[in-house]
């Protein structure tokens, strides 16, 4: 029952949309903070200052770590979710992650993490999209317009800051930001859409019904 698990807010970002696109960062929020990896391309930058900066703009902790490749990024994922969700009662949400018609998030992990022939590591996990709940069940118009995308629905619903400096007005920025090796920049807009989808998680549970939430399991069919 929703409830009772634990909801964990998630996000990722890629340099781009195909399917030969890396992912550069994902991010979780948990209840003592975000927990935040990030890949270089291979290359050498000091990661203390990108650390540093990170929490300068923060207003909640944020542990961040950075690895060589996509691969160590993704395999570093792989071990923090079997080590800090698999004994928990935790339910993952995204914001368009992947819903019933689409989404963004978890089938661009699927086809990344099978290009590098890592193991899935949702095991186990149940996941729930924010996306529709939202969309459906909130009114989000605006000057006659229904919008529902990630940042309009976060300022409609909940206001304020999301408890980060996002530095991009678009998420296609974070693309560039990434070529020209502003970790730091890239890092804050993933805590700030994380947190903003943790504030939206939290409205839908305080005033949509459990039933709402339509879970599905992330539990492939075959297992490593």
């Amino acid at each position: 029952m929703t409830d009772t698990l634990e909801h964990v807010a998630f996000d990722i970002e890629t340099t781009g949309l195909d399917a030969a696109d890396e992912v550069t960062v994902v991010g979780f929020e948990l209840e003592l903070g975000c927990r935040v990896f990030y890949q270089t391309g291979g290359r050498d930058t000091d990661r203390a200052d990108v650390v540093t900066a990170v929490q300068e703009r923060t207003e909640t902790r944020v542990e961040v770590s950075a690895h060589d490749s996509e691969r160590g990024l993704l395999e570093a994922v792989s071990g923090f979710v079997g080590e800090r969700f698999r004994s928990a009662d935790v339910l993952l949400v995204g914001y368009n992650g992947e819903t019933w018609h689409g989404g963004f998030d978890l089938p661009f992990l699927r086809t990344r993490y099978a290009a590098c022939d890592v193991a899935w590591p949702f095991e186990e996990l149940p996941y729930a999209d924010l996306l529709p709940i939202i969309r459906d069940l909130f009114n989000t118009t605006v000057d006659g317009d229904e919008v529902a995308d990630l940042d309009a629905a976060y300022e409609i619903l909940c206001g304020g800051a999301a408890g980060a400096v996002d530095p991009f007005d678009e998420s296609g920025e974070a693309v560039t930001a990434f070529e020209e090796e502003r970790f730091e920049a890239v890092i804050l807009h993933n805590v700030a859409d994380i947190r903003r989808t943790g504030a939206l998680s939290r409205l839908s549970q305080r005033y949509c019904s459990k039933s709402d939430f339509q879970l599905k399991s992330l539990t492939p069919t075959i297992h490593d």
